[in-house]
């Protein structure tokens, strides 16, 4: 609640399915047909799993390998991380029209606080219901909401709202429509939480907020207090806007693992163009850059260096990330390689006009940018790359702020 007379309006908005809607509204075949987004089928993980292929079983974040057995006629479908950054954007100007207080929480999802928009476009049932249709009309995507008076309580609606729905709290109703959900559903009970609170008895949040604070605290501790206010509808935390990102990375897991350094800086290549083109959506430069590798073992290494100056050009990008792989000896066979970059900072708009060679990388840069957006990133690639990806197949690239 807030501290005015009237309680807060919270939205929740979270695309359905997101990776996968946008498979199925680019190719009308794959409508209606079980479809899995997602990697290498023996080392993948499932990036998303259509409406049509849950009943089976399948699960964003399964391995594929389990996911393919569960329903050996799903169609899986390679990611196409620009189709989902476009699209994610395309949402996220429909969120601008209606507050300025927006929590992105990841590509297809958002905190949004619509209480001083009230006067402009009605109430927070109105407003969800318009940017939904609106999602639905520019974007060509469904997507579920939540209404009511905190964050908590949001999310929540809007996971029950699935697919394609809109579920509201009303004020003053907090406590009684959590009483009957699964402890689970509170935010910081994993399994061995929930484990532990069935096994005093505690299987449903009214349970948890029935039960004298003391009690609670002398089996959960520290956590007693937040798990006991969250269960009568207490959430104070505002919606925090302009979160912004202290990292850029993108990596690749490979289908078989790598030991030529050739076939890795292909790779190296790829995620170091990825990265500049994120920068530059961004208007950001970069200071340094990490270089990530795992091995076939699953042990992790990452070397980092400063860059000479700060930058969004993709060559310089890997010509440092070049250089940190050959800074020592391979770890062993890599089964993984990523860059991410460091130190951000609102990119330098003026050219650099004494230095033709950086201003011929703009230009160039600005060249692929339009290339990648209007006919997809596998329209354009670079000489190593093309001769890696038939070689050996890429792995799937996971783009994430970090």
């Amino acid at each position: 609640m807030s501290d005015g007379a009237s309680p807060r309006a919270i939205l929740h908005v979270d695309m359905d399915a997101f990776y996968a809607s946008v498979e199925q509204r680019d190719d009308p075949s794959l409508r209606g047909l079980p479809v899995i987004v997602g990697g290498h089928p023996k080392r993948g993980v499932v990036l998303a799993a259509s409406y049509e292929v849950r009943p089976f079983g399948v699960r964003s974040a399964m391995p594929m390998g389990r996911a393919v057995r569960l329903c050996p006629h799903a169609v899986v479908v390679r990611p196409r991380f620009d189709a989902y950054v476009r699209a994610s954007e395309g949402v996220h100007a429909v969120f601008d029209r209606y507050t300025p207080l927006i929590e992105p929480l990841s590509l297809d999802e958002a905190f949004l606080d619509v209480t001083a928009s009230r006067s402009l476009f009605g109430d927070g049932i109105a407003i969800a219901r318009r940017i939904r249709e609106e999602i639905r009309a520019e974007v060509g995507l469904p997507a579920s909401a939540g209404v009511a008076s905190v964050k908590f309580l949001a999310k929540i609606a809007s996971d029950l709202a699935k697919p394609d729905g809109i579920k509201v709290v009303p004020a003053g109703e907090e406590r009684a429509f959590l009483a009957g959900l699964p402890v689970g559903r509170l935010w910081g009970v994993g399994p061995r939480t929930e484990a532990r609170l069935n096994a005093l008895g505690l299987w449903h949040i009214g349970d948890i907020a029935d039960r004298d604070r003391d009690s609670l605290t002398a089996v959960l501790g520290d956590h007693a207090a937040r798990l006991h206010a969250l269960a009568q509808g207490i959430d104070p935390r505002e919606v925090v806007p302009d979160r912004h990102a202290k990292s850029v990375g993108a990596e690749d897991t490979f289908g078989d693992d790598l030991t030529e350094l050739d076939e890795l800086d292909a790779h190296i290549h790829a995620q170091a163009q990825r990265v500049a083109r994120r920068l530059r959506r961004a208007g950001l430069d970069a200071g340094a850059v990490v270089l990530k590798l795992k091995t076939d073992e699953f042990v992790l290494f990452t070397r980092r260096a400063v860059l000479p100056a700060p930058t969004d050009d993709a060559h310089a990008l890997f010509a440092c990330a070049r250089a940190l792989l050959r800074k020592a000896p391979l770890p062993g066979p890599l089964r993984l390689t990523g860059v991410s970059v460091q130190d951000l900072r609102p990119h330098a708009e003026q050219p650099r006009l004494f230095d033709p060679e950086a201003r011929k990388r703009e230009r160039l840069n600005a060249a692929w940018d339009k290339i990648h957006d209007r006919f997809g990133r596998a329209s354009l690639r670079t000489g190593d790359q093309h001769d890696a990806t038939e070689r050996v197949g890429t792995g799937h690239p996971r783009h994430r702020d970090e």
